[in-house]
């Protein structure tokens, strides 16, 4: 997968694509309707598939100060796109200029000159331009002006209502990772570097490798059974693990964070790239009475998830 990140620059083998629009938080089971829609759209055309997003999110740029939302980081989003066959990713950078551009300026000097998509694919619900003035019925008059096709894909509903990046969140914070999975299609990771943290847990016999979510959307506080890729380094592979997500009470006021213990592992990860799966919420945060209580909570919830996990392999 080529990224491409400024339309006005864009070389002769990255132009021409039947490109799926939108923000792909989480990459979604929706965001999957729409990207496969303009797969079929790109194998007809003979043309490559492309997803055309934006970095920062608009609702951050257009928001600094709103708490975090971001179901994931640019990075592990473009690696999802990846993995499901993506071959160009436009990930263009979203500041002011592009944030000014009316509906008709998007479509012609973005898509159409800068691109050169063939087709576009679009939730039911997008809109563009500046003040969000563009919907579908506006995108497929200019994309036939322009020269490029233009299909409006469905919005994707289960049992339990719309699929969408806000039922997601929704679930994560009431400690539902499984109803996350569902929609998503996948569980739901948070991926990262891991960061040197307070070494406490070594200390307790259960060391723990640091992630920082500061700019996502935070599950419930609490204990996860969960599934973790160490995506770098020697000791690159597939591990199951228990973690802790928030504050660590126990510790004073800390800044919200993710730590996870690996099973059956030693090694210095310091620096690595992970993805940690959250599988099932177990319990929620506690402050224990004493350093002795909160060891004998670890050994059960640890007993706990390896339990939850047995089916996982």
């Amino acid at each position: 997968m080529r990224t491409i990140r400024d339309y006005q620059y864009v070389a002769a083998e990255n132009r021409g694509a039947s490109a799926a629009i939108g923000n792909f938080d989480g990459v979604h089971l929706g965001h999957r309707a729409v990207i496969d829609l303009a797969r079929a759209e790109g194998a007809r055309l003979g043309c490559p598939l492309g997803v055309v997003t934006f970095e920062p999110h608009p609702r951050r740029f257009f928001a600094p100060d709103a708490p975090p939302f971001r179901l994931m980081n640019a990075e592990a989003r473009a690696h999802r796109l990846e993995k499901l066959g993506v071959d160009l990713l436009y990930e263009l950078n979203f500041n002011a200029a592009l944030s000014s551009l009316t509906a008709e300026e998007f479509a012609r000097n973005v898509l159409c000159d800068g691109l050169g998509l063939r087709h576009v694919v679009v939730g039911a619900d997008f809109r563009f331009g500046k003040g969000r003035s563009g919907d579908v019925a506006l995108l497929r008059e200019l994309g036939a002006a322009c020269g490029f096709g233009v299909t409006e894909a469905a919005l994707i509903s289960d049992a339990t209502g719309q699929v969408s990046s806000t039922s997601i969140r929704n679930a994560l914070s009431e400690g539902r990772p499984a109803d996350a999975a569902r929609m998503l299609g996948h569980w739901h990771r948070i991926d990262g570097p891991v960061i040197r943290g307070d070494q406490r847990g070594r200390e307790l016999g259960y060391p723990t490798t640091n992630i920082a979510i500061d700019e996502l959307h935070p599950p419930r506080f609490g204990v996860y059974a969960v599934l973790v890729d160490v995506l770098t380094g020697p000791y690159a592979g597939s591990y199951q693990g228990a973690a802790s997500i928030g504050v660590r009470p126990m510790f004073g006021e800390n800044k919200p964070n993710l730590e996870v213990f690996l099973f059956d592992f030693s090694g210095d990860l310091y620096g690595e790239e992970l993805s940690v799966a959250l599988v099932a919420f177990q319990r929620p945060e506690l402050k224990f009475d004493d350093l002795d209580a909160l060891v004998a909570q670890m050994d059960a919830d640890c007993a706990e998830a390896r339990r939850l996990l047995a089916p996982h392999g």
